[in-house]
């Protein structure tokens, strides 16, 4: 897939450790895109257009993730993927941002919002992935297809071997679990993935956010540090169960946005719905 028609690419150096991966497009004040679990910024290539008729649009592939730094040894928790959104709005001296994720960029955007008062004004989350009680628990509510691959690369010796061994198909099939409508997830965006997946480290970086789970859960303890306002939305079949919703809604003290006919990928199903909401 293709970005340059979207925006300028570029690459910025954190330390010698991080790199990070981004696209910057149009004009007006900042808004700042993180991406969801498994994929990385060409999640966004249907709504990039759309928002920066109005927005300096940044879409950032977070710390491990795309073409992003992806050293080995790394815990790759949200307590780090937080840390690398931080460390590169600063570098790029970004204020007066809206923050917008989904999923694990869900969970970011608030983290990140609760650290940087003094430089984020609004804060749009998407469907975030703060309710894993195992490894890839969300991902594997999708499709029994989902839990048996990803049970499977949950187990100790044999599961980096799976991990690493995981095809096309595969990954749209788990993807395919995520969408709420008739919408397939486009071939230019798998053939992406697919070519991500063989950078070295990748296969070590994807099991590790899983084994990291809880600390996606940990983070809710964030939630109420927030001072931006806040829009909550939720696909209306998200992976997140009502209960999970609700404790999430209160911690932001905020009524969700419910968008008929998605799923947990929202952004990629209803960009145009998400875009007027972000407006």
């Amino acid at each position: 897939m293709r970005l340059d028609n979207l925006g300028q690419v570029a690459d910025l150096r954190l330390d010698p450790a991080r790199t990070v991966h981004y696209l910057r497009a149009g004009s007006g004040p900042a808004l700042v895109l993180l991406h969801t679990i498994r994929t990385q910024l060409e999640y966004f290539a249907d709504i990039i257009p759309i928002l920066a008729n109005n927005h300096t649009v940044y879409a950032v592939d977070l710390l491990g993730h795309g073409h992003s730094s992806k050293p080995a040894g790394i815990q790759y928790d949200e307590p780090y993927l937080r840390r690398g959104v931080i460390d590169t709005m600063r570098e790029l001296g970004l204020t007066d941002v809206t923050l917008v994720g989904e999923s694990i960029g869900g969970v970011l955007a608030l983290t990140v919002a609760s650290q940087m008062p003094e430089a984020v004004s609004r804060v749009v989350t998407s469907n975030p992935y703060d309710y894993d009680t195992r490894f890839a628990d969300g991902v594997r509510r999708g499709r029994l297809f989902a839990n048996l691959i990803l049970g499977g690369v949950a187990l100790p010796v044999i599961g980096p071997i799976l991990g690493a061994g995981e095809t096309r198909f595969v990954t749209g099939t788990i993807m395919q679990g995520g969408l709420g409508g008739t919408r397939n997830v486009p071939d230019p965006l798998l053939d992406t993935f697919a070519a991500t997946r063989k950078e070295p480290g990748y296969p070590y970086v994807e099991r590790n956010v899983y084994q990291n789970w809880r600390s996606w859960g940990a983070a809710r303890e964030l939630y109420p540090a927030v001072r931006a306002p806040r829009t909550l939305i939720y696909g209306e079949r998200d992976w997140s169960r009502p209960a999970e919703r609700a404790r999430t809604a209160q911690a932001l003290g905020e009524k969700p946005v419910v968008v008929p006919d998605a799923g947990h990928f929202t952004c990629l199903e209803q960009p145009r719905r998400i875009a007027d909401i972000i407006g």
